[in-house]
């Protein structure tokens, strides 16, 4: 973790300095999903199938997923303020690329852009909260900031839906340019600086772990697209694991070492990775699959599509604040176990109504199950991790992240590879439910160790 001027207090003085960074977790969620709901419109102008449009998707998470390692080293050396405010200007003018792009490869670069200037922003908005805060201020904090994610999924759908309706699908890029520009200028004012400190670059540790990453999300991204049996995929999946190895083996031991690998191996590190992956990818499926089912099988506009989603967020978005109460008084380990409980329960819900059980009320509800099982893993994972070894490092925090947003990548790969063989719906959330108890499985790994002094 980087140095400051101003060391972490539970004093409340720092809360002003959310204001920002909420905004752009705002931001950055909102840029994620707001492509979601008018998927089918963009694939009908641009006259391409679900398996090639999906790369709006994960063009955007598997670039801001492979590169939040490096970006939490970005902050360490140069100061997290400093990157936090150049991530947003980035993300504001490449959303505004992205609405003038003529065809699908620009759009895709350009979202893998946005990707980018958001893998910047979050290792950097994770710092500076565990600088500010500390105790029951930072778990608080935390939860203010799931919150903020929430309202992002709960926007990204729902403007995402309107805009496209009424004014094309080009608008839904717009939003991002005035929230990115005012979370920058709103950190300039409020965000207090913070001291960079001469971090080296162990490029060795950062490039096979950068690699490990690309290639393992590359492979599961190609499956839809290229086949399960696809050359391409196997041998993208055999190198990822060998840079991860090589990683492991070049990394150990060193006193410069990019990300200590031992330190990946702390319960309480290895239990917020899994268990964050398990909920990110039933998210990442949900908000692809849904609008997905409703505009394609129930013929819905994308406006009522991202109108039945929205109780999905904002079960999120209103539960995350209470959370940290919550975790102050049970530990976070019984809301991280109820929330896999939830997630399992929505998952199951969703895989039921859409094989023809439940109708739209059942919908409902498994959007609300599913996004309060979302709000009680979040915040008590990324607690877990910020308290964590690991976490002291802005690379920590950064593959906590790249696991995070690594797990939505599969997720919507997972959909684009059922759905490119027929429209197999129930089929998505049976396999999301079979993960959501893998997670819950995960949750009981190891004791919780002290956390570490800080």
């Amino acid at each position: 973790m980087s140095g400051s001027d101003t060391p972490a207090d539970g004093t409340g003085r720092h809360w002003p300095a959310l204001i920002p960074l909420l905004l752009g977790t705002f931001t950055g969620t909102l840029a994620n999903t707001i492509v979601n709901v008018p998927l089918s419109l963009i694939l009908d102008d641009l006259g391409v199938p679900v398996s090639a449009g999906s790369l709006l998707v994960i063009a955007f998470t598997v670039t801001f997923a492979v590169l939040l390692p490096v970006s939490g080293w970005l902050g360490d050396r140069y100061g997290h303020r400093r990157v936090f405010i150049a991530a947003m200007l980035l993300l504001g003018t490449s959303s505004a690329g992205a609405a003038l792009a003529p065809g699908l490869a620009g759009l895709a670069v350009l979202r893998a852009v946005q990707g980018a200037a958001t893998a910047a922003m979050l290792p950097t908005v994770m710092s500076l909260i565990a600088t500010l805060f500390e105790g029951g201020s930072r778990g608080r904090a935390l939860g203010f900031w799931a919150a903020a994610n929430g309202i992002g999924q709960a926007a990204g759908p729902t403007l995402g839906g309107g805009l496209a309706t009424w004014f094309g699908w080009r608008s839904v890029f717009w939003p991002m340019l005035p929230l990115g520009l005012a979370a920058a200028v709103i950190a300039l004012r409020l965000v207090p600086r913070d001291r960079p400190r001469a971090v080296p670059l162990e490029w060795r540790g950062a490039l096979l772990l950068t690699l490990a990453a690309g290639l393992g999300l590359g492979a599961a991204s190609a499956v839809a697209p290229l086949g399960p049996f696809s050359p391409v995929v196997w041998l993208s999946a055999v190198a990822g694991v060998l840079a991860a190895g090589a990683y492991v083996l070049v990394e150990r031991g060193r006193a410069d070492a990019f990300l200590p690998p031992g330190l990946l191996l702390e319960s309480r590190y290895l239990r917020s990775c899994l268990t964050v992956l398990a909920q990110m990818f039933c998210l990442g499926a949900t908000l692809l699959a849904v609008p997905l089912y409703l505009t394609t099988e129930r013929n819905a506009d994308t406006l009522t599509a991202g109108a039945l989603l929205l109780l999905l967020p904002i079960a999120m978005s209103v539960l995350a604040p209470l959370v940290g109460v919550l975790m102050d008084r049970i530990g976070p380990r019984p809301v991280l176990r109820c929330g896999l409980v939830l997630l399992v329960a929505g998952q199951s819900l969703v895989a039921a109504v859409l094989v023809g059980y439940g109708g739209i009320p059942g919908l409902l509800v498994a959007m609300f199950l599913t996004g309060a099982g979302v709000a009680l893993v979040q915040t008590p994972a990324a607690t877990g991790a910020t308290r964590s070894k690991a976490g002291r490092y802005g690379a920590g925090l950064g593959l906590f992240n790249l696991v995070r947003f690594g797990g939505s990548a599969l997720g919507v790969a997972w959909v684009a590879a059922v759905l490119d063989a027929g429209p197999a719906f129930g089929t998505v959330f049976v396999g999301c439910a079979v993960i959501a108890a893998l997670g819950l499985l995960f949750s009981f790994a190891g004791p919780d160790p002290v956390a570490p002094a800080r």
